[in-house]
């Protein structure tokens, strides 16, 4: 699958209502930890092209890209700060100035150690240990653009199922635009959509050799930060700039 390809200097793009910005951890694009990343959901998003996928016996690749469709759309990614459209009279050109401005006075967490396991329905490589640093780091980014986003609109908010979320997620969606925040947020690279509870082991354990077998280290810096566009509902999400983190 190949979406169209968003303009990359943003110029054109930056005026559409439906454009969305996100703030990520996205691999280098270079490592084995992303290489893994793209083989598992078949798109590359520093690139914007669908990429062969790897799956195991037992599962087709239509089967496959079942499984792996939701999280497809934003790429192989840690959120930090959550999808959101930018709030007047903000243009991307100042979210960019700021991304950068904030990377270098942000200093890089320590080295993440990751297991792939089941995380509430889905399979996710979960940062493992102490995650405080992580932690601290997603939240600076929440804080930082929130001035950037737009408040949710009527579809936005409707999209998301109220009825799986606590009072307090409520709230802080109601607040940040996205739920999983402060004692909610748990740093993972998302790697399938919602699962049935009979496909999560055998999933969990297709995932797990597939990651040795691409000799991917447990261990992995979180050296880098990523902004990333979607420019409308039907296309995917594409990182227009990273920056690397302050030495700690």
């Amino acid at each position: 699958m190949t979406w169209p390809m968003a303009d990359k200097t943003g110029l054109q793009v930056a005026a559409m209502d439906d454009a969305r910005y996100a703030v990520y951890f996205v691999p280098p694009q270079r490592g084995a930890l992303y290489a893994f990343g793209i083989a598992v959901l078949g798109y590359d998003c520093y690139t914007g092209q669908a990429t062969e996928t790897a799956h195991g016996p037992g599962l087709s690749a239509s089967e496959w890209t079942r499984l792996t469709e939701e999280p497809r759309r934003y790429g192989f990614h840690a959120t930090l700060k959550a999808p959101f459209r930018l709030r007047s009279p903000f243009v991307e050109g100042d979210l960019i100035d700021a991304f950068a401005d904030f990377a270098r006075v942000t200093g890089a967490p320590p080295p993440a150690r990751g297991a792939i396991k089941p995380l509430d329905a889905f399979v996710a490589l979960v940062a493992r240990g102490p995650t405080e640093a992580l932690d601290a780091l997603a939240e600076r980014c929440v804080r930082e653009f929130d001035r950037f986003r737009a408040p949710l609109s009527p579809r936005e908010r409707d999209r998301r199922s109220v009825k799986d979320l606590t009072p307090r997620q409520i709230a802080q969606l109601e607040h940040w635009g996205y739920p999983y925040v402060g004692a909610d947020f748990r740093f993972h690279l998302t790697l399938t959509g919602r699962l049935k509870p009979a496909q999560i082991a055998p999933v969990c354990a297709l995932l797990r050799v597939e990651f040795k077998k691409r000799q991917v280290a447990e261990e992995f810096p979180v050296g880098q930060i990523a902004l990333l566009r979607q420019i409308a509902p039907d296309y995917p999400f594409m990182v227009i700039r990273t920056c690397a983190l302050a030495p700690a």
